[in-house]
């Protein structure tokens, strides 16, 4: 059994290469064998590793041999700027959330839970398992695995009152993320130059996906309670519009839940409108002090159309998601996955499922909402000690991220900068905004960075404010 392992052995190497002159050898892989008592698979896939980034090139009968670099020619490109012509101002050309995070910085910034938040052990192996199924030669059905979308429609049904039709297994599409089902759902319900409502301010990716399908939005006001029933009314009439997206269950970013009463005024309108309501259920696994209820389970007579991601609670790896829809709505969207996508990998949707079946997974979810409300609590403390001139105006009672206002007369660009030159990273708060932002806000994330970190990532920004009120 070897000691070394591939990576430590590539790291190890490139730091040799980095010092060495171009055709230069490498050590014989009997020589790395034995210096790093490692096995000769170990040693070989480390090599393919140095071939694949460009370091090292194989010649047969040789050996291997220090790659020299190639003399870089100009990339002219000039004639984009007339085919692209205006860009899409709405449209960012990388998210914040998405944006990767440098070794020695406090990513504040980042959308997905920290690797120690997830079920690490139980995604390995049900990948592994996967991989030696059936599933990992053959295609799934457009729909989704038959299993998996029973999985996704018992789910739902086990929180759908009585005298309530619960959804069928039929009712499910298997999406690779929500993000997916999401750009499918805007090109099949609402369409090119159609108006699309949502909440202000509201999950990125939305907006993202809203603008790519060409559709217009048209924001809708709300408070801790959910949006406006008033407002929701008024943008149905004013608009025409036919579908509403919408988060019920701690919202991204502010981490409102609706309150059941506004629950029921808000079907009520969109009942009233003869339209869609879109759940994005996306923090299904991340209650902290109350348990998500999807207002999905009270509908059994089709105006909602929900969204359900196991991505985020999982693995960032496993890009599986639901859409259950009913009636007609259900299959327009899934004509638009077929030209989409045609089907999800088996081996994803394999791996998904055999987890959720998986006693230890409820455990996990326990364990998770326990370590979110400590690092919750924790970040809101650094912030009430640190950055007073931040303000949590609402502790939410789940999901994954403080929605922090800032003082009117800060320059969030400066901001930023000036916390990313003091490795510090956290967004503007703007790319929430569908129209124009109301207020200078920021979204802070306690499900990505190191807990330990907080107080220093937070000096930083209490600082950075300081600077700019002083």
């Amino acid at each position: 059994m070897g000691h070394s392992s591939a990576d430590r052995i590539v790291a190890d190497l490139r730091t040799w290469i980095r010092d060495a002159a171009p055709g230069t050898q490498l050590p014989s892989s009997r020589t790395l064998v034995a210096r790093y008592e490692a096995s000769p698979v170990t040693v070989q896939r480390a090599m393919q590793t140095l071939i694949g980034l460009g370091l090292v090139e194989s010649r047969p009968g040789a050996g291997s041999f220090v790659r020299g670099a190639r003399a870089a020619r100009p990339l002219n490109v000039n004639w984009q700027a007339g085919a692209l012509r205006s860009a899409n101002a709405r449209t960012p050309s990388l998210p914040t959330a998405l944006r990767d995070i440098t070794q020695d910085a406090i990513g504040l910034h980042s959308g997905f839970p920290a690797v120690d938040l997830l079920p690490d052990r139980a995604v390995r192996t049900a990948l592994a398992r996967a991989a030696r199924a059936d599933t990992a030669m053959t295609r799934s059905p457009v729909t989704g695995l038959p299993a998996l979308q029973t999985w996704f429609a018992n789910e739902l049904a086990a929180v759908t009152p009585a005298g309530v039709a619960a959804p069928a297994p039929r009712d499910v599409i298997v999406v690779p993320g929500t993000q997916s089902g999401l750009s499918s759902i805007f090109r099949a319900l609402v369409g090119p130059g159609q108006p699309l409502i949502m909440e202000s301010p509201t999950y990125w990716g939305a907006i993202l996906a809203a603008a790519h399908a060409g559709v217009r939005t048209a924001p809708v006001t709300g408070d801790s309670d959910g949006p406006d029933p008033d407002d929701l009314a008024r943008a149905f009439t004013e608009t025409g519009a036919r579908v509403f997206y919408a988060q019920p269950n701690f919202a991204n970013p502010t981490g409102a839940q609706w309150s059941p009463a506004r629950r029921e005024q808000i079907l009520a309108v969109v009942r009233e409108h003869g339209a869609f309501l879109v759940e994005d259920d996306w923090a299904h696994d991340f209650g902290i002090d109350s348990t998500p209820l999807p207002l999905a389970a009270y509908d059994d007579v089709g105006h909602v159309v929900y969204l359900r991601s196991l991505t985020k609670s999982m693995s960032p790896a496993v890009r599986v998601g639901a859409v259950i829809a009913r009636g007609p709505v259900r299959d327009r969207i899934l004509a638009d996955r077929a030209a989409e996508s045609m089907y999800v990998s088996g081996v994803l949707q394999s791996a998904a499922l055999d987890v959720v079946l998986q006693p230890a997974w409820r455990t996990h979810l326990r364990s998770l909402r326990r370590q979110l409300r400590e690092r919750r609590d924790l970040l809101a403390h650094c912030l009430a000690e640190y950055a007073p001139q931040a303000v949590v105006d609402h502790l939410p009672a789940g999901g994954l991220y403080l929605w922090v206002r800032l003082p009117d007369d800060v320059e969030l660009d400066r901001l930023v900068r000036d916390c990313a030159g003091a490795d510090l990273l956290i967004p503007d708060g703007i790319e929430w905004f569908p129209a124009e932002p109301v207020g200078n806000h920021t979204r802070l994330s306690y499900a990505g960075a190191d807990p330990a970190r907080f107080a220093d990532g937070v000096r930083v920004l209490g600082q950075a404010l300081a600077a700019q009120l002083t």
